[in-house]
């Protein structure tokens, strides 16, 4: 291969590279589809038993990327090779590194990680776990372990690697431009594809028919239902991914809405689910006949297991492909849970106990591990003495027992009123406890999503692939499923010696940093902050670590590199330049003193690196980024917010719900009810509401949706709206997060509220309310919104019933109950998850309609609850509680009232203040705490007489009442 390679070379090296790994060369699928996954040789073949391994070109058409040829490497037509692996072989991801060397790329030069990024195809009910693979920050492969197609879930589980190749390329030849890459010797790929991708482009931006898109997915559709309907799963399959692509046609044309995009999805799943299950019938039938995987032998333990003599630290790692940021901290913790409940189910003594992780291992240490367990004496107690002799001579119960126990009858000793035994249980030896509880520990190991492997046991967040496990010098066998332990582990994949043999635990931390490695996240996080303060100082600058957590846990060996950006791109609004740095990247952005965006980033590689190679590919990565965004920003300023606003009628919100414009027409309506008792600039209010949500019809936010409501404002300002006006369409959208800020004006309050109200009460009296992990329309995150607003703003006097009732009505439907008792529930847990007492959340739970008033009386039941005066009027409302039958009437004749007592009790009420909030009751109801005690010890209430026991439940009830108004007294 030359030493510039064409893109023409690139292929046929990925080809060859492939084939010799034993895949079968297939042809592109002659339909346009989204990705090479689509193809038959992929989605199909990933089915049933048949082992399947396949490599082959795709040219993959997403109108949604169309750019007119403009954007540097986003095409509407670009290059897939794609490689299926079935089963999977264990080793996949070096099988890819060596594709990478094979086609020139040198892996120790560049930045080459494995970035989570779950994989999914709602048109075909598919989806897998895996990665996106970055040379550089640049995406350059999908990576997944297929898990479902079809609507099937697939064993043996397959590995699927999708290669961008223009990406690869421009990397490859150091060009900046699609257009440029070196396509065959003198023709460069704008030459040969460039006048296709513009009028492509066109036509799926702007020129294509919707009515006669919609009516070809409509006759596609009908088509597949009629092949399957034959018995044909491949021409089926065909017409599946015709509407497919129809589908993507119709959403680059802007045409379909959130719901609709879910009904179309429904449609095309279960067309596809039926593909693949007559597919899967068609092979069967067929006698498999490329025949049936089977799974890899279990993993045995040695007969005889060592011994050790001496206390010896032990060193235990989870070996495994790159997890998930998240799941790096969340396992480190699920890891040092398991490790101390199991260890203290034995009698094996031990030290301190210290887990850390790293996107490739979880690793424990635990000091001073005992060689043996400690010995433990064991009571057997069998029948009793009474029935165990008779004259002093053994009985058959006694024989019997004492057989069973493999004893003789002598030894056999009085336990009490028993006869019984008391045996001495031996220890056990260290390495036969620890092979025993970690083996357990591994296969009940968890993630918050979970995959399969080829593997017929184990499920984790990815592939567990080795095990280290030793005690001191001793290396304890473990046999988990097919995985077995032993005394190697892995460093980083360009080492010279990728897989290195461990001497002895005692030390490992410092081992593993020789071989680059650094397994403590802290020590982590430290290194990068040094560094990334240090590089931001040098440009004038301090880093903002937003991503850091992530960051910390996406590499094993930080090296943070400084980056740089054309200045040009600042004219850009900055939460623009950092939601790409941040959401796409993981990039630290580089501010000044005053916060303003410097034009420079911080981009931490994984382990030895080229600086100057991996600053060059991110740079040239985020340029492409920001001259997308700059694409879409550039279009959007060509409208006017009225004009896109407009635009939301034709977008569908919800089924029985109307449109976008609908739902925004709700939010300006319930948002000027509820101010209705509210000091509030009516005329910001009534523009503000004009306009809301017409952000969501833009190009930028359609891009990227964590911009909603920040082009909402920038747009309104450059349009000449006021800032008010501005300010109050980016409140709308706030708080998007649990930590994020709240509205920061009354205007933009009102509006979030009718927001998230109109969002309840639409999707709850539609049936749409979340189950179990599901929640596609957001509504506990809007359930938080409410919540968080109204808490943080008690001079906005709303309930949640006012705001349900408002939304409900201009749904023209009632208050749906459930909504409400939804809120009810989140407010609860919110308040258990600060660590609130539940008792004290339970009593402040019936005043929750109107959240900041629960929290008040929450802060003051906290206070009162440290005076002692506070729990005897506790004690004395409980009292009248008590004995208060329920539906009562507060009501009595002071005059019927004859023991001294009781007429006390009826003054002290009468005197006392009225108080609408728990401190002030508490204070006022004093004077009941004494005369309350001596009503019940000198009165009897239940008496004969009808008149006197209902004038004396009368006086009670009054008290039950003007407690129950301040709080849920039951509950404490």
């Amino acid at each position: 291969m030359p030493t510039m390679p064409t893109m023409q070379d690139v292929l046929l090296a990925l080809t060859n590279y492939w084939t010799s790994q034993g895949c079968l060369v297939v042809q592109p699928v002659n339909s346009e589809v989204g990705a090479g996954t689509l193809n038959p040789a992929t989605i199909l073949r990933a089915l049933g038993p048949e082992p399947w391994r396949v490599s082959y070109v795709e040219p993959s058409v997403r109108p949604d990327d169309s750019r007119y040829g403009e954007n540097p490497n986003r095409l509407q037509t670009h290059t897939q090779f794609q490689v299926l692996l079935k089963p999977d072989p264990g080793h996949a991801q070096e099988l890819y590194l060596g594709s990478l060397a094979a086609i020139g790329v040198d892996v120790a030069a560049h930045d080459i990680r494995f970035v989570e990024d779950n994989w999914a195809s709602p048109a075909l009910g598919a989806w897998g776990l895996g990665w996106e693979v970055w040379l550089d920050g640049l995406e350059i492969t999908q990576f997944t372990y297929f898990q479902q197609a079809g609507g099937q879930s697939l064993a043996p589980v397959s590995v699927e690697i999708t290669y961008g190749v223009e990406r690869i390329m421009m990397a490859v030849q150091g060009v900046e431009h699609f257009k440029d890459i070196a396509y065959a010797p003198g023709i460069s790929y704008g030459e040969a594809f460039g006048q296709a991708e513009y009028e492509l482009s066109r036509y799926y931006l702007d020129e294509a028919d919707v009515p006669m898109t919609r009516e070809l997915f409509e006759a596609q559709a009908a088509e597949a239902r009629r092949l399957l309907d034959r018995r044909l799963p491949v021409p089926a399959h065909g017409c599946v991914l015709r509407c497919s692509h129809l589908f993507n046609v119709l959403d680059a044309r802007g045409a379909v809405s959130a719901t609709e995009r879910a009904q179309y999805f429904g449609r095309m799943r279960a067309l596809a689910r039926e593909v693949a299950q007559l597919w899967a019938e068609r092979r069967a039938e067929l006698g498999h006949p490329l025949g049936s995987t089977a799974f890899p032998p279990p993993a045995t333990l040695p007969e005889v297991l060592p011994e050790v003599t001496e206390p010896a630290t032990l060193v235990f790692e989870i070996g495994v492909e790159e997890l998930p940021p998240a799941e790096v901290t969340r396992t480190v913790t699920a890891v040092r849970d398991a490790l101390v409940r199991r260890l203290g189910a034995t009698r094996l003594a031990h030290g301190e106990i210290r887990v850390h992780g790293t996107p490739r291992r979880i690793v424990a240490v635990v000091d001073a591990v005992a060689p043996r367990e400690t010995d433990a004496e064991r009571t057997v107690r069998g029948p009793g003495l009474d029935r165990s002799y008779v004259d002093g001579v053994p009985t058959k119960a006694a024989l019997g027992f004492a057989r069973g126990q493999g004893v003789a009858v002598e030894a056999l000793e009085r336990i009490g009123e028993h006869v019984g035994v008391r045996r001495i249980e031996p220890g056990r030896g260290a390495v036969t406890v620890l092979s025993e509880s970690l083996a357990h520990l591994v296969g009940e190991l968890r993630a918050e999503q979970n995959m399969r492997w080829h593997d017929p046991v184990l499920s984790f967040a990815r592939p567990i692939r080795w095990l280290l496990a030793l005690l001191g010098d001793t290396e304890i066998p473990l046999a988990v499923s097919t995985v077995a332990g032993g005394r190697t582990t892995r460093v980083h994949r360009s080492a010279p010696r990728p897989v290195v043999e461990v001497p002895a635990a005692t030390g490992y931390l410092d081992f593993l940093k020789q071989h680059n490695v650094i397994a403590d996240a802290e020590e982590r996080r430290e290194l990068i902050v040094e560094a990334a303060t240090v590089l931001a100082r040098e440009v004038g600058g301090v880093p903002d670590f937003g991503v850091l957590a992530e960051v910390v846990n996406l590499v094993e060996s930080p090296t943070t590199i400084l980056g740089g950006f054309d200045p040009a791109y600042l004219a850009l609004p900055p939460e623009i330049l950092t939601t790409v740095m941040r959401e796409h990247q993981r990039y630290l952005a580089v501010r000044d003193a005053e916060g303003v965006l410097l034009p420079h980033f911080l981009a931490v590689a994984n382990g030895d690196c080229v600086p100057e190679v991996v600053r060059a590919g991110n740079e040239a990565v985020l340029r492409a980024r920001y001259e997308d965004a700059a694409f879409f920003w550039r279009a959007d300023l060509t409208r006017t917010p009225d004009s896109f606003r407009a635009d939301l009628a034709a977008l569908t919100f919800a089924d029985r719900l109307g449109s976008m414009a609908d739902r925004a027409d709700r939010i300006a309506s319930v948002a000027t009810e509820l101010a209705a008792e509210i000091p509030v600039d009516r005329d910001v209010l009534r523009r503000a509401g004009e306009l809301a949500k017409f952000d969501l019809a833009t190009h930028l936010v359609v891009e990227l949706p964590a911009l909603a409501g920040v082009m909402a404002r920038d747009y309104a300002r450059r349009a000449g709206e006021s800032e008010a006006v501005a300010q109050a369409l980016f409140d709308l959208e706030l708080p998007r997060t649990a930590t994020d800020d709240l509205p920061a004006t009354t205007v933009g309050a009102l509006l979030a509220l009718a927001d998230r109200f109109d969002l309840l009460a639409g999707l709850f009296s539609v049936g749409a309310a979340p189950t179990g992990s599901s929640d596609p329309f957001g509504l506990r995150r809007a359930a938080q919104g409410i919540l968080a607003i109204l808490r943080a703003r008690p001079e906005i006097p709303l309930t949640l019933d006012d705001g349900l009732r408002a939304a409900a009505r201009h749904l023209h439907t009632d208050p749906p109950a459930q909504a409400r008792d939804f809120l009810l529930r989140r407010y609860e847990q919110q308040l258990l998850d600060a660590g609130h007492d539940h008792r004290r959340v339970a009593a402040v739970l019936p005043l929750a309609a109107s959240p900041a008033t629960a929290d008040a009386t929450l802060r003051e039941l906290v206070e009162l609850s440290a005076d002692p005066g506070f729990a005897d009027l506790v004690a004395a409302v409980q009292r009248v509680r008590r004995i208060v039958p329920p539906g009562t009437a507060a009501g009595y004749d002071p005059a019927r009232l004859v023991e001294p007592a009781e007429i006390a009790l009826h003054q002290a009420v009468s005197t006392m203040a009225p108080a609408t909030e728990l401190a002030g009751f508490a204070r006022a109801a004093t004077v009941l705490i004494d005369p309350v005690t001596r009503f019940f010890e000198d009165v009897l209430v239940l008496v004969d007489d009808p008149v006197l026991r209902a004038t004396r439940l009368g006086l009670l009830a009054s008290i039950r009442d003007r407690a129950d108004r301040v709080l849920d007294w039951s509950a404490l």
